[in-house]
């Protein structure tokens, strides 16, 4: 799963200790703090989600390590200000930050800008901080998956899902250098040796670090 492999390659490999996870989803078994805080027990996270359902498990995201610390923010992606103000409660942004973006930017349609929210936010964190992002790609699907996929989504989700193509996805990395192997589907970013997957993921997955 790339948000495990991408906050433990930061926590264990990069000495990342600052996560902010914006649009964090529900709950699973291996949320961000747990990922993180098993390589580095002083990890500290900061969750943010604007969805009632996960406000309502957020205290399933607020376990720590003694060392560490977790927090909950419920905003939205595009209301920057807040998710700001409020993460430098936890986080020290004077040191380097990994911002996860997991599945979160294709519900912000073009007319809200989303390259400008990602800029704004990786704006105000230090030079050496990471940005992971996972995103829909319209690129990678044919035309008939593709509209199967926009009308199983559009009954499902609440947003409207916005599909980019891998140059558009590489635009958030705008002044950054990608981590190997750069900018790839899903499955292609750091699989373990050996280990083939016939599936073929809609989603473009990659990981910046500010310079």
């Amino acid at each position: 799963m790339f948000l495990t492999d991408a906050v433990h390659q930061l926590a264990a490999d990069r000495g990342i200790r600052q996560f902010p996870d914006i649009g964090t989803g529900l709950p699973t078994a291996d949320n961000t703090h747990e990922v993180a805080q098993r390589p580095a027990a002083d990890s500290r996270i900061v969750y943010v989600d604007n969805d009632p359902v996960v406000l309502a498990h957020a205290r399933a995201l607020l376990t720590s390590s003694a060392e560490g610390a977790t927090e909950y923010i419920d905003a939205d992606l595009r209301d920057t200000g807040t998710i700001l103000t409020r993460a430098q409660q936890l986080l020290d942004f004077g040191k380097p930050v990994a911002v996860t973006l997991i599945s979160i930017l294709h519900a912000i349609p073009d007319a809200d800008d989303p390259h400008a929210v990602v800029a704004k936010v990786m704006a105000a964190v230090p030079s050496g901080s990471y940005l992971a992002i996972s995103h829909a790609g319209s690129d990678l699907l044919d035309r008939e998956r593709l509209g199967s996929l926009q009308d199983a989504w559009r009954g499902k989700m609440q947003q409207q899902i916005t599909w980019r193509t891998r140059e558009q996805v590489a635009q958030f990395f705008a002044g950054m250098d990608l981590m190997d192997p750069g900018l790839v589907r899903a499955e292609e970013w750091r699989p373990d040796p050996g280990t083939g997957d016939a599936r073929r993921s809609a989603y473009w997955c990659a990981v910046g670090r500010k310079r």
